[in-house]
């Protein structure tokens, strides 16, 4: 596939996501971090952080600077994929047929289009995706794993479940868990271009 392809295909996924993903995008990227980050006077004095929110602070920043890090180093090391190159197989090969439209696998990875585009066509070159104008509705491209994909996550997948539990879910009670999900719904991260 060609850069001007590429571009190309990013449009159309771009500017037509899958209903699903776009719909959740909308719920999830519906202005709330652009609001509570630039919805104040610049003359307005800061809100400095109080010792409880310092803490909570600090815990989450180490959390998302360190621990993608830890989860990618055994993919790597053994299987010599990324993870979000995992997530994005992972994803796949979870889907019926084992494909997926392109803007829907960018909102399950937690990617942006561009991002998921740049992988996929390594994924491509390396033989465990394929892309295909979806047959349904042809501004959508669909990205369908291999059965050499398929292959690469069932061996990756007992290294990243290993990790996963070791580093997270191992060390946190069923509260802590629901706790963690609540605040993931609260914050509402997603990638600009679900925007």
């Amino acid at each position: 596939m060609s850069e001007t392809d590429g571009q190309e295909e990013e449009k159309r996924t771009s500017g037509h996501a899958d209903e699903r993903a776009s719909g959740h995008a909308d719920e999830r990227a519906s202005g709330h971090v652009d609001e509570r980050v630039s919805g104040h006077a610049d003359d307005e004095q800061p809100r400095w952080l109080d010792e409880q929110e310092k803490a909570a602070w600090t815990g989450l920043i180490s959390l998302v600077l360190l621990l993608p890090g830890k989860l990618e180093s055994p993919l790597r090391q053994e299987h010599g994929i990324t993870l979000f190159e995992y997530l994005v197989l992972s994803h796949l090969s979870e889907a019926p047929g084992r494909k997926l439209r392109m803007g829907e696998l960018a909102f399950l990875a937690s990617g942006s289009l561009s991002r998921l585009s740049n992988v996929i066509k390594r994924c491509e070159q390396r033989g465990w995706v394929v892309r295909t104008p979806d047959p349904a509705d042809g501004r959508y491209t669909l990205a369908e794993l291999t059965d050499a994909g398929f292959g690469i996550v069932d061996r990756a997948a007992p290294t990243h479940l290993r990790t996963v539990r070791g580093l997270v879910l191992d060390s946190l009670n069923t509260a802590d868990q629901k706790a963690l999900v609540r605040i993931a719904e609260k914050m509402r991260i997603v990638p600009d271009d679900f925007g």
